[in-house]
């Protein structure tokens, strides 16, 4: 049976992103977002999110950026539809007592369905929710990165982009932008 990957997380981060669950590529090599076909990493880049076009293996080095990385399940799986109601119940449980304890400035839903999972929500738009589970926490809703998403890839960077202007705004001397 594959394990569960390692949480990249501590406290005050200024984005925890939370996937689905590991994919089996994801569980065999102990990386969030190793499946060739994921589009994570491209995504994070071009979205200046990071600096650089990260590899899987090098996960635990968006730390360094202030950035975290889970689940909503921890469990791999080969496709989402495997996850069943009681794992996104635990999930959900878990990943609200892990924000109020981390205290995020912002938490990013890497897939419309993990944030509604999340929230209970029937729907969501885009970007920034209105109201959040964690108070005090930016809840944001981003396209899946998968490479089965049917978004255009532009579209898809362009959501994404809405995040660190919405995150780094809020406190722009942890980045030198301010004295």
């Amino acid at each position: 049976m594959l394990k569960p990957i390692k949480d990249h997380l501590k406290p005050g981060l200024d984005i925890i992103f939370v996937g689905f669950n590991p994919s089996i590529r994801s569980a065999e090599t102990g990386h969030h977002f190793a499946n060739p076909n994921n589009r994570f990493w491209k995504i994070l880049y071009e979205a200046g999110i990071t600096p650089k076009k990260f590899l899987p293996q090098e996960d635990s080095l968006l730390l360094d950026l202030n950035i975290g990385l889970t689940n909503i399940v921890p469990r791999p799986t080969k496709a989402a539809d495997e996850i069943t109601r009681e794992e996104y119940k635990e999930g959900r449980e878990r990943l609200i007592s892990l924000i109020t304890e981390l205290k995020p400035k912002a938490v990013c839903f890497v897939g419309k369905g993990v944030y509604l999972e999340y929230s209970g929500s029937k729907k969501a738009p885009w970007g920034r929710q209105d109201i959040s589970i964690v108070p005090g926490v930016i809840e944001f809703a981003a396209p899946s990165s998968s490479g089965l998403v049917r978004m255009k890839m532009d579209e898809v960077i362009d959501i994404y982009k809405e995040l660190p202007a919405i995150v780094y705004e809020q406190a722009p001397s942890r980045h030198g932008e301010d004295s």
